[in-house]
Order: structure tokens, then sequence, then C-alpha cells
């Protein structure tokens, strides 16, 4: 199947899709403050690093290469996003 990232409330109720492309995205990691999602996706023909707000909204695109871009994890203030 098509790996999406989606949001869901703690009590399960009500679940958002974030993403929607025609490829897989995968690997969320939340911000410190919850106001964003970061992601790897395959949607450009390799993995990349993606970002949006967790509410949802356009998603941007932070890694632009030819190497598989995968794993981001948030420094603890969320000013930069470490990946493999």
């Amino acid at each position: 199947g098509n790996q999406e990232i989606s949001v869901m409330d703690a009590g399960g109720d009500t679940q958002t899709r974030l993403t929607n492309p025609p490829a897989g995205d995968r690997a969320p990691a939340w911000s410190p403050d919850s106001a964003r999602v970061a992601w790897r996706s395959d949607r450009d023909g390799d993995n990349e690093i993606y970002t949006m707000p967790a509410a949802g909204g356009g998603a941007t695109q932070l890694t632009h290469n030819t190497a598989a871009d995968i794993g981001p994890a948030w420094s603890p203030d969320g000013t930069m996003i470490a990946f493999t």
C-alpha cells in the first residue's frame, strides 16, 4: 500500500490525514512544541525530508539530493532537524 502520515486525537475519535501523494510517506517525528511534523518521503523518486504544520497544510521539502535521506529527528529547541 501507499504509506501516509495521519494524526489522531488521544481518544482515537478524530483522525486527520496529513499527506496524500502517490508516494510513500514514513517515519514521522513531532517537533518539540508539537506544532510541526517531519518525515521522509519518496515522492520525488528517492527519500527526502519534508515538514508541515501538525494541523495540516502544505509540505515543505527540506533536502534535495540523490542520496536517501531518512530518520528525521528534531533538535530539543526545534530549530534543526538531524537525519541519516
